[in-house]
Formats: structure tokens, sequence, C-alpha cells
């Protein structure tokens, strides 16, 4: 498994119709004979503009799924909803998250407290690799990144870790850590990154070492 961090795909190229290679940003060639491309959508918020709500990458919603008309929710890939968590509005494109949307702008619609503020969760099945995103990278990105790697080579997890704050992490071939790795994301506590790194604790274990409060006395 070939893994790379802060680069962006320059060009394809190719020869004949087909794809050869893809170039990086910093100038390196990875070959390749298939290349699989998630580029996202363009939310419709035509008919959401013409009713004269507030559009801003989607249609603008609070952590409640209400849109500037209180009487109009919207949810799923179209809502770019504020996440008290994070502290800002996000548009997530999966359907994990319309999902819990759906679920959270029913119960306000009921005149429930709802609010989900969970980490975004996404997964991907590429032939023999199932990957399992859970997280969100903030505007100032992340600073570092820690590989907890496996005996079995096609097995990992990769943190994204910001001022020692997870921020994300995905699992790839790796089963029923996702919910250990949103609690991880979720946790106030900075993280040990040996402990991380190490495929020998498992993840289950990491939120529950979290440190406590100190005392200091002379």
């Amino acid at each position: 498994m070939d893994l790379r961090s802060q680069v962006a795909v320059a060009e394809l190229t190719g020869r004949d119709g087909a794809v050869t290679a893809v170039i990086l940003s910093d100038g390196s060639r990875i070959d390749a004979d298939m290349v699989l491309v998630g580029v996202g959508i363009t939310p419709n918020t035509q008919l959401a503009a013409q009713a004269g709500l507030k559009i801003d990458n989607g249609i603008i919603v609070d952590e409640h799924l209400r849109t500037s008309d209180l009487n109009i929710f919207a949810a799923g890939d179209v809502a770019n909803a504020y996440n008290p968590r994070l502290n800002r509005h996000i548009r997530v494109e999966h359907w994990a998250n319309a999902r819990r949307q759906g679920a959270t702008a029913g119960k306000a619609m009921l005149g429930q407290d709802a609010v989900d503020a969970r980490p975004s969760y996404f997964f991907s099945d590429q032939y023999d690799l199932i990957m399992e995103y859970t997280g969100d990278i903030g505007p100032s990105g992340y600073d570092q990144v820690i590989f907890r790697r496996y005996p079995d080579p096609r097995q990992l997890i990769v943190f994204w870790l910001s001022e020692q704050r997870i921020q994300a992490g995905m699992n790839i071939n790796i089963w029923e850590v996702a919910d250990d790795i949103e609690r991880l994301v979720q946790s106030p506590h900075p993280a040990d990154t040996d402990d991380l790194a190490d495929p020998g604790i498992p993840l289950a274990n990491l939120f529950q070492r979290a440190p406590g409060p100190m005392l200091l006395s002379s």
C-alpha cells in the first residue's frame, strides 16, 4: 500500500485513450492503468435560492437543520450545516450524513432540541481494499500523520493530528474500529502518538488512558 499525504494530483498521462500514470504536485509519478476519481457534486440550490433561503456552498442551516426560514429544513448533500463541535459550517457528501441529518431534522420538526455533532463518516470499497474514514480536517489542516501498521501489509490505520489532537482517522481492512476512532476524534485530550502507532494497544484502551486532572502541591 502506498498512501501519499499533503500532495495533490497535477496531471493524468495517457496513451491511445487509456491512462498510464498520475503525476503529483511534488513531481512524483505513479504508474497506473486505472484511476478512480472522487470529484464531489455541486449542490442543487436553485429552488432554495428562489425561495429566498440563505445559500453558501449549499443551503445554510443551523445545528438543528433549520434554514434561514425557520419553517423550512434541509438535510443531506445540499445542507451546509453548523456543527457546534467544530464551531463552523460543514457540508458532507455521503449517504451516512444524509441519514443522520434526516433523523435530526425530523426530531427538530417535532420540537425536540436535536443536534448531531458527531464526526463525519464515509466508507469506500476499492476491490479488496475496504476503507472507513471518520473525522473532519479543519481549515487549518493538520500537522502530523500517524500510521498504525499491522503485520498484514494491506491493513493500516492512519490518523491526522493537529496540535496533538486527532482530527480524523481512516481504517483500511481493519474491522469494527470506526466507533473507537470516533471517540478518539471527539476526545478533548492530546493523543499519545507512540500509543496511536502501536497496533498491540487496542484503540478502545487509548481513550480510557486519557489523562485526568493533575494536582500540583509544594
